[in-house]
């Protein structure tokens, strides 16, 4: 049975940090093409990044693109998110999604993963 528990949201203020985990288990992490998205209060599910299953290819969406590091960690089946710079606009749930199709490289579209996790809020006040 597939497994994917996310961890590590929280309340912080504009300009700090925090990292998302995701704990993968259920099938062999390093097949896995890996993303993490999220959705604020009334819109719609967005992507944020993925990682291929070499870890080798990540992509990001513009609006977090070079204030995130999507990474993964083989040893512990374990996803990360590492989100730098936050601002109001990060608010949302983010959740973490495993697409085990064999697909060459990372997807940022939400239809192309399996299985999801049950999210984890993550608050920014200005």
């Amino acid at each position: 049975q597939v497994r994917l528990v996310e961890s590590g949201g929280g309340l912080v203020q504009a300009g700090d940090s925090l990292r998302l985990s995701c704990a993968a288990s259920g099938r062999t992490f390093s097949r896995s093409v890996m993303g993490w998205f999220r959705q604020a209060p009334g819109k719609e599910r967005e992507f944020v990044a993925s990682i291929s299953w070499s870890g080798g290819t990540t992509n990001y969406a513009d609006s977090v693109r070079r204030r995130f590091l999507v990474s993964r960690d083989y040893t512990k089946n374990m996803l990360y998110l590492q989100m730098n710079s936050l601002k109001p606009e990060d608010t949302a749930v983010y959740y973490c999604a495993a697409d085990w199709s064999g697909a060459p490289r990372p997807s940022d579209f939400a239809g192309a993963y399996d299985y999801w996790g049950q999210g984890t809020q993550v608050t920014v006040s200005s």
